[in-house]
């Protein structure tokens, strides 16, 4: 089973990323559970999503305490919250950032970077203040981890997304196209 904990903030669209990539891997036959942490529920407040994908029936219903994969929306959240708690040991961190891996003194051993943010706002997601870089990420996502294909993302982004359904699909495509893999 793998388990994928996302940390963003409120109106980045860390819930509906967990629970459009959930849709791709069952596209692709998998099981999945895909669930957000309630808490303060308010734009630019921290949230976390979580997303379990197996083979077989998944039968824990309990928060990702030891997620194998790290998803980071914002790089804010990096001096706020401790996004690799429980990181596995040959877990992976993706991050949305125009810094180098060098900068982000990051505790993991496989990381991947993007700037979703740049992304975004090229293809018009949200705004320059605030854009919405969750379709970014999960092109990200497909091009880090082998479990599901971009097509199934970018068809899962087409029939999913609230709004703006083409711009997040070439987002995801910018994503995957751009992202960098360490380790």
């Amino acid at each position: 089973m793998l388990e994928i904990r996302f940390h963003g903030r409120g109106g980045q669209g860390g819930v509906t990323a967990a629970n459009i990539l959930a849709e791709a891997c069952f596209r692709e036959g998998k099981d999945v559970q895909a669930f957000p942490m309630f808490g303060v529920e308010r734009r630019g407040a921290p949230v976390t999503a979580f997303l379990r994908v197996d083979e077989k029936p998944i039968r824990i219903k309990s928060q990702i305490y030891n997620p194998d994969i790290v998803v980071v929306l914002d790089t804010t959240l990096l001096e706020a919250v401790d996004v690799t708690s429980g990181l596995k040991e040959n877990g992976m961190v993706i991050i949305n950032t125009d810094r180098n891996v060098e900068a982000l003194k990051i505790k993991a051993k496989k990381i991947a970077l993007v700037d979703a943010t740049k992304i975004a706002i090229d293809h018009g997601l949200g705004s320059k203040a605030a854009p919405i870089v969750n379709t970014a990420i999960l092109g990200s996502f497909a091009k880090a981890i082998d479990i599901v294909k971009i097509d199934s993302v970018l068809n899962a982004i087409k029939d999913k997304s609230p709004a703006k359904s083409e711009e997040n699909v070439k987002a995801a495509e910018d994503a995957y196209k751009s992202t960098k893999v360490f380790g």
